[in-house]
C-alpha cells in the first residue's frame, strides 16, 4: 500500500517532494543584468522547453529573487548549460549574494558578450540561449519565465554537424536534497510504429 500525502496536510511539505520525485531535472544557470548594469547569474533547475516555433524555453523561481527582477527591468536572459566541469561553480552561485553583488565576478568566472541581448555568457559553457522575455506569470510563490530564444550560441568543439553532442555537453543535473546527477549514460531508442506493431509490458 502507498503512502498518500495531500498538499494542506499537516506536516506535509511539498516543495522537497516534488524536487525528489520530478528528477533529474535539467539546470538552467541563468546570466541576467540589472537595470543599473550589475550582472546576476544564478541556477534554477525549474526548467525545459515550452514551444518549437518559435522556439521558447521557461523557467521558474521560487521567491522574488534578483533573476526574476532584473528579467522584469530589462526582458533579457541567457541559459548557460550547467556542465559537469563547472558543477562547483554553478552551486556556488546559489549563494546568498547580495544584489549589488556579481556572482561571475565574486566567483572568478570570465564572461562574454552576448551576440543578441546585453546579460552576458558564462565563456566556460560550450552552449548558450540567448533570450528576450515572452511571458512573467506569477503562480503562488513563484514566478513563470517563459523567454522566446534569439541565439544559439554553441562551442564549434561539441557540435557534430548542427547537432550539440551529449558527450560535448556533459549537463548536470538536479535532483533532491543535495543530490545532483552526473551526466546519464546515453540509449537509442526508436520511435515506435504503427500501434499493431507495438509489445505489450509484461
Amino acid at each position: 500500500m502507498r503512502t498518500v500525502m495531500r498538499p494542506g496536510d499537516d506536516g506535509v511539505k511539498p516543495y522537497p517532494l516534488l524536487n525528489s520525485l520530478v528528477v533529474p531535472r535539467p539546470i538552467a544557470w541563468v546570466s541576467t543584468v540589472s537595470g543599473d548594469g550589475v550582472g546576476n547569474l544564478a541556477p534554477h533547475s525549474f526548467f525545459t522547453v515550452v514551444c518549437a516555433d518559435p522556439p521558447m524555453v521557461a523557467f521558474s523561481s521560487v521567491g522574488e529573487k534578483d533573476t526574476v527582477r532584473n528579467v522584469r527591468d530589462t526582458r533579457e536572459f541567457v541559459v548557460n548549460v550547467a556542465t559537469q566541469r563547472l558543477k562547483h561553480a554553478v552551486n556556488n552561485s546559489s549563494a546568498r549574494f547580495d544584489p549589488s553583488d556579481d556572482e561571475a565576478a565574486e566567483l572568478g568566472l570570465t564572461m562574454e558578450d552576448s551576440d543578441t541581448v546585453r546579460p552576458q555568457r558564462v565563456a566556460a559553457s560550450p552552449a548558450s540561449i540567448e533570450c528576450v522575455m515572452h511571458t512573467m506569470l506569477q503562480l503562488g510563490d513563484s514566478t513563470l519565465i517563459i523567454g522566446r530564444v534569439t541565439a544559439f550560441a554553441i562551442d564549434p568543439d561539441i557540435l557534430d554537424g548542427d547537432h550539440p553532442t551529449f558527450e560535448g555537453l556533459a549537463p548536470m543535473s538536479r535532483l533532491g536534497l543535495d543530490e545532483w546527477g552526473n551526466p546519464p549514460e546515453v540509449i537509442h531508442l526508436d520511435r515506435p510504429g504503427p500501434p499493431s506493431d507495438i509489445h505489450r509490458f509484461d
